[in-house]
């Protein structure tokens, strides 16, 4: 009982209240003794009546207190028993020592008292001890698990509700889709108004009845290009099919001389619809940036691609090419100067092609510049053939001198790569303000943001077939050195494998152009020759390659040795050679500790695809990858990815 309310007495005033009236009845029967006797009388009942007074009200809180307090127990134990989440005490091995009638109810047995939080919570394990919430399912509902661990108390809280509403607000946000039509001008060519017309309605045909299959509203914008709406559960079911329709679209024009192809490009999980609108957009065009025939989704920060198991359809006209090589020209002429590079470890390809850019910028009386630091294997003995012409090899400059020579009048054009990680000063796209990207490969995730003017064509041969058109257009009467002309088609010689791969027309027509204008093949051929040591060692790599899925070749260099990247790509070549071989890789340590890979196909499975799970990237019939490691782990790794890809959706076309 609280000592206040016993303590009423504070102060002492009823006492001297008591004294005081006995004193003046004693001082009233001093004058008049049967008035005094009165009052004494009176004042002894008055005191009597206060300390009975007093005894009863201590005797009723007494008792109130006593019947609040049962009601207060007994109230906080039906509470606790009653409340709408469970709670679980547990001790310092994990074992639950004490739990409501929440957990009874929501496990359906009538105490767990004793056994381990782990067994009943399974997702528990891979908890850390440290305050947070964890889900679990059980029977069929979802829970929420809230730590105190330094109370070693658990809250269940039951969220099935919240969670499923989660759920449905997540599958129902929107996505947006585009498809595109790839090659219709390429496919109708030739055709009159009524094959034409047959083709597209087959084609939109084929694409409607997709659409209707998947629940997507789909709208026409243009004659090669449709919207779709739809949401993100769908776009999940579209991700397991794998997008069929593009296979579908791509065998129903199969009697076409080129199929018909297409590229999609979705979106979901922005913040804002005009977002979402410019991603599906975006996606489109990483899709036609790899080569078409395949599908780009971005969902939130998620990037996945889908198809892409046939070559990129080379374009039969050269508009594309003309009108880059004008704005090329342009930003030449606007320009102070002229900074070239290439990707890091640079092959004959980018040197060449850069070579190229710096003929362009010549011509238009700029001070151009490529820049170089060290000389690789790959391009060793161009380089030797380059510093034959001292004008031209004294364009060749360090990244340290490259970066004095960037301001805001200069041109950064970057040769043979679009990924800002792979070039070999990434500083320097951050320091200019225009940036021009020149590139044949499959576009990728990453991306240089800054480009102010991109040419990236995935059928072309090289970067220097690319080059050599632009040059064509970029002034009216352009002469090429014997040098220069060597080196473009070097570049070109060593991407196709002398003129066995990734070859068309515009290829000739671009390496007649520099046999024109002097390149020399002799010249060529002396570059490409092997020395014999390397010829052996290239056979000892090849000599440890197994067979997978019939039609693969895998090659694992011994651990300890290591290869030149140039040896490792000239092994996966040899091994294509081999009779049933349709894809190779080659795995062995560089010599910088890096494990590389490369990877080689005949068109019939997308190893650009394999080197991208890889970390790496390229082409569907080249590509490349770089991990840390050791050789084993790699090769590991290398066969998991296969194993992966040939589950979901088969390895060859």
């Amino acid at each position: 009982m609280p000592k206040f309310l016993v303590k009423r007495w504070h102060g002492m005033h009823h006492l001297w209240a008591f004294v005081l009236m006995i004193l003046l009845t004693v001082t009233v029967a001093w004058y008049e003794w049967k008035l005094g006797l009165v009052g004494l009388v009176l004042a002894g009942a008055v005191g009597v009546y206060s300390v009975l007074a007093e005894r009863a009200f201590r005797r009723d809180l007494k008792a109130y207190l006593g019947t609040l307090s049962y009601r207060v127990k007994k109230a906080g134990n039906e509470v606790i028993s009653e409340l709408p989440f469970g709670i679980i005490l547990y001790n310092e091995d994990k074992t639950i020592e004490w739990h409501n009638s929440f957990v009874t109810d929501m496990l359906g047995r009538e105490s767990v008292v004793g056994e381990s939080l782990v067994e009943l919570f399974p997702t528990l394990s891979q908890a850390k001890d440290r305050e947070g919430t964890v889900e679990a399912a059980i029977n069929g509902s979802i829970y929420e698990l809230l730590f105190r661990f330094d109370e070693r108390l658990l809250y269940i809280r039951d969220i099935t509700r919240r969670w499923h509403l989660a759920k449905r607000y997540e599958e129902e946000k929107l996505a947006l889709g585009i498809v595109m039509m790839d090659n219709l001008e390429e496919v109708t060519q030739g055709m009159d108004d009524q094959q034409r017309s047959l083709l597209l309605s087959k084609a939109t045909a084929e694409i409607t009845e997709w659409a209707q299959k998947f629940q997507l509203y789909l709208k026409r914008l243009t004659s090669d290009r449709y919207l779709l709406i739809t949401d993100q559960k769908t776009l999940k079911q579209l991700e397991l099919s794998r997008f069929v329709i593009l296979d579908e679209v791509r065998e129903m024009t199969l009697e076409q001389k080129i199929p018909m192809t297409l590229s999609i490009g979705f979106a979901a999980g922005a913040d804002s619809i005009v977002e979402l609108g410019q991603w599906a957009q975006m996606s489109l065009d990483i899709a036609l940036g790899r080569g078409g025939d395949q599908a780009a989704v971005k969902s939130g920060q998620r990037q996945s691609f889908y198809g892409g198991k046939s070559n990129a359809v080379e374009k039969r006209t050269r508009v594309r090419a003309r009108v880059v090589a004008h704005a090329l020209r342009d930003l030449i002429k606007e320009s102070d100067n002229v900074v070239i590079m290439g990707h890091k470890m640079p092959d004959m390809d980018a040197i060449g092609a850069a070579v190229g850019v710096l003929k362009a910028a010549s011509q238009f009386g700029r001070e151009a510049f490529i820049v170089l630091e060290g000389i690789n294997p790959a391009i060793q003995k161009m380089m030797e053939m380059l510093k034959e012409e001292e004008k031209l090899f004294k364009r060749f400059i360090t990244p340290d001198h490259a970066h004095s020579l960037i301001d805001s009048g200069s041109l950064v054009v970057v040769v043979d790569t679009h990924k800002a990680s792979m070039v070999k000063e990434p500083r320097l796209l951050a320091l200019a303000e225009k940036v021009v990207v020149i590139d044949h490969h499959r576009r990728g995730e990453e991306f240089i943001n800054n480009a102010i003017l991109v040419y990236m064509e995935p059928y072309a041969s090289s970067t220097c077939e690319l080059v050599t058109e632009l040059l064509q257009y970029i002034h009216d009467r352009i002469v090429l050195d014997v040098r220069e002309s060597t080196a473009l088609l070097a570049g070109i010689t060593v991407d196709t494998k002398s003129f066995s791969l990734r070859t068309g027309s515009r290829t000739f027509e671009a390496a007649s152009f520099l046999r024109r204008n002097g390149a020399d093949s002799t010249m060529i051929q002396r570059m490409l020759k092997e020395d014999l040591a390397e010829y052996i060692k290239k056979a000892e790599m090849i000599r440890h390659a197994e067979i997978v899925y019939e039609h693969i070749a895998i090659a694992v260099t011994e651990s300890g040795r290591q290869y030149s990247q140039l040896l490792i790509a000239q092994s996966a070549d040899t091994l294509l050679n081999m009779t049933d071989v349709l894809a190779s890789f080659v795995i062995g340590e560089r010599s910088d500790g890096l494990i590389g890979i490369s990877a080689r196909s005949l068109g019939h499975m997308n190893v650009q695809v394999v080197m991208e799970r890889m970390g790496g990237g390229g082409h569907l019939t080249n590509a490349a990858a770089q991990q840390e490691g050791t050789v084993a782990e790699v090769a590991q790794r290398l066969k998991q990815v296969l194993h992966d890809i040939e589950t979901e959706e088969g390895l060859f076309e």
